[in-house]
């Protein structure tokens, strides 16, 4: 897909940039209690430990967090994860842009893509700059399932597929308890026995227990642990904001797996969201594919996220696709040349 991108003439960068602070910025977002985990300041703490500079700008009732991150000769990429950029910031994000030496900005709407992008694009005087164009590749999943949380758990249970319902009740059955877990180093254990299982990378120790030190005393997050007489057996991270609950992170190990923990684990996790007054559950993540290419693969293929596509499918939630993310290119042969040689490994 060629992307046509045009020269950059940068923002005057005298004009008056309305970068905020962290505690500034969780002001600004008791006005719009919504929005994606990925744009709340404490996930904006938990990436610049580990590479990423996050600045808040906030204009009126518009505002966004961006995260910069470093690259060799002192440029950066910049990320726009999960908000819908108004374009009266566009000045200040561009001169934020400036400011940190960014060949490029990624912006992922917090978009499904049957919504209409309405304020991606600058006003007409604007546009002799440069144009936010459709992105090569994502750097979040694209595609997930969303489970409505909103009704009785009877409710919630009788949409998901009869096996799933079966093997809930089969852990609750066999034992099977969960509760809450801030055992971050063995949930880290079990991490590396997943992701050395089914063939996916993981974060460090320091990620998962910054990422706990978080968002858990703010009741933002939660991890929780699927125990067999008291031997654990498989942990989640879920995590909330507003009225949206997410998957982020799971785990299992090869032991008691007839008993099946992780369809309980799910289960008291959408439980847990409820309870928090969330009212859909965002599983954060299946392949990238339509609905009828899924049905008809999902029980061969086993790769990347086909892997997880059959669990998740029979908890009953409806299938969503994000909008592709969009490029706002500043330096367009070092931009190809970061497609080229680095690629979607900016995440």
């Amino acid at each position: 897909m060629g992307l046509n991108v045009q020269t950059f003439q940068p923002a005057n960068l005298q004009t008056f940039m309305p970068i905020v602070s962290l505690t500034d910025w969780n002001h600004f977002l008791t006005q719009h209690p919504n929005a994606h985990l990925l744009q709340t300041g404490e996930w904006g703490e938990l990436k610049s430990a580990f590479g990423w500079k996050p600045v808040r700008i906030v204009n009126g009732d518009s505002g966004v967090q961006i995260l910069f991150r470093k690259l060799p000769l002192g440029f950066t990429v910049a990320y726009i994860p999960k908000a819908n950029l108004d374009q009266s910031l566009l000045p200040e994000v561009d001169s934020a842009c400036k400011q940190n030496h960014a060949i490029f900005l990624k912006l992922e709407p917090d978009l499904w893509n049957d919504q209409k992008p309405e304020t991606w694009n600058p006003r007409p005087e604007r546009s002799r700059r440069v144009k936010l164009r459709t992105s090569p590749h994502n750097i979040q999943p694209p595609r997930t399932i969303i489970i409505d949380i909103r009704g009785t758990e009877d409710e919630i249970l009788s949409k998901m597929k009869q096996k799933t319902r079966y093997n809930i009740r089969l852990a609750e059955k066999k034992g099977v308890t969960v509760r809450a877990w801030d055992d971050i180093e063995s949930f880290h254990k079990m991490m590396l026995v997943t992701g050395g299982r089914d063939g996916f990378g993981i974060h460090s120790l320091e990620y998962y227990k910054r990422a706990y030190e978080l968002l858990h005393p703010k009741g933002l997050g939660e991890i929780l642990v699927a125990e067999y007489e008291g031997k654990p057996l498989a942990a989640l991270f879920v995590a909330r904001n507003g009225h949206r609950a997410y998957y982020l992170y799971g785990a299992s190990t090869d032991e008691e797996r007839n008993r099946m923990p992780a369809y309980l684990l799910q289960w008291e996790a959408m439980k847990w969201a409820k309870s928090q007054g969330c009212e859909e559950y965002d599983l954060w993540g299946i392949p990238d594919e339509d609905e009828a290419t899924l049905e008809a693969n999902f029980e061969a293929r086993h790769d990347g996220l086909w892997g997880v596509y059959r669990f998740k499918r029979g908890f009953g939630g409806g299938l969503k696709r994000a909008a592709q993310a969009m490029d706002r290119v500043y330096n367009p042969l070092l931009y190809w040349a970061y497609l080229k040689f680095i690629g979607n490994r900016e995440s």
